[in-house]
């Protein structure tokens, strides 16, 4: 999409602080963290959310990216996954993400 920002993001058209990236998925740190660790993992093809058809190859890029950015930020005794999926649950990009957030006990003000 011509005005999605995660679209320019994973095109290179926009900066972002990547963590990881393969030819499927890209994550980047959150430009507003709600945890010590906040990364966002897209797909690089656009679908607006978890349930607009994405391709089983696709989710499972983004399980790997996930696993990846845990082990790259030292996510070692666990974290977060979430996918907002429409605007009534927060959606606010709506080009599909999963947040990936840590760094901290879950007890201690985690989103």
């Amino acid at each position: 999409m011509d005005d999605c920002i995660f679209c320019k993001i994973a095109a290179g058209e926009i900066p972002a602080t990547v963590v990881y990236e393969d030819d499927a998925a890209i994550a980047f740190d959150d430009l507003n963290p709600q945890a010590p660790v906040h990364t966002l993992v897209i797909p690089k093809a656009h679908h607006a959310h978890i349930v607009d058809g994405v391709p089983a190859e696709t989710l499972a890029a983004m399980v790997h990216a996930i696993q990846e950015v845990a082990r790259i930020k030292g996510l070692d005794e666990g974290f977060r996954v979430i996918a907002n999926t429409g605007e009534a649950a927060g959606q606010t990009v709506h080009h599909f993400h999963m947040h990936v957030l840590g760094g901290k006990p879950l007890g201690e003000n985690l989103v």
